[in-house]
């Protein structure tokens, strides 16, 4: 797979895999799309089988899950009437490539959490395990932008902005820091 350098704004938010993705980093929805592919759920016992969801997010999610073609409800003419989701073939079709990410993840996670540690050891803030006080842990961003590393900078400034090319406006006002935020940021 290519992708164009540099990335247009406008091709990135209408890339098909930008769209799968955002639709599947919703909290909840890999989640129900795993349960629904072991079986058709009723609202009510997924709403028991997953601790810390409300009915009101189980509903929006489900409801963007069906919109998108990947769950189907099924209405039953009961008193009350009941509702019973599962998975379209669609949503099916999801589950394998699903169980690879969910695999790779498992797999690999011991080295993305060392990777994480090793980066909050030059992180300005507590120690990773939770104890002691914010402290300058002495990284590159201390020796460049002094002891409390580039917080005073704005993240155009720190990671460059994609809309900061000839031709396209950028939001300035979005990043701007007052003078008076400035020195506070830099004080020793």
């Amino acid at each position: 797979m290519s992708v164009p350098t540099p990335v247009p704004a406008g091709e990135y938010a209408a890339c098909p895999v930008t769209d799968v993705l955002r639709l599947l980093s919703d909290k909840w929805a890999l989640l129900l799309i795993t349960l629904l592919g072991q079986r058709p759920y009723r609202f009510n016992e997924l709403h028991r089988a997953i601790d810390g969801i409300s009915q009101r997010m189980l509903t929006r999610t489900l409801r963007h899950l069906a919109s998108d073609g990947l769950v189907e409800r099924e209405i039953f003419a009961t008193v009350p009437p009941s509702v019973e989701y599962r998975l379209t073939p669609l949503g099916d079709s999801l589950l394998e490539p699903v169980h690879a990410l969910a695999g790779w993840a498992v797999a690999h996670h011991p080295e993305i959490a060392r990777a994480r540690a090793a980066s909050s050891s030059d992180r300005i803030g507590p120690p990773a395990d939770g104890s002691g006080p914010p402290t300058d842990r002495g990284g590159p961003s201390a020796d460049r932008f002094g002891p409390f590393g580039d917080r005073g900078r704005s993240p155009a400034d720190r990671f460059g902005s994609p809309l900061d090319r000839p031709g396209q406006a950028t939001d300035d006002a979005a990043f701007e820091e007052t003078e008076e935020d400035q020195r506070g940021h830099h004080r020793q």
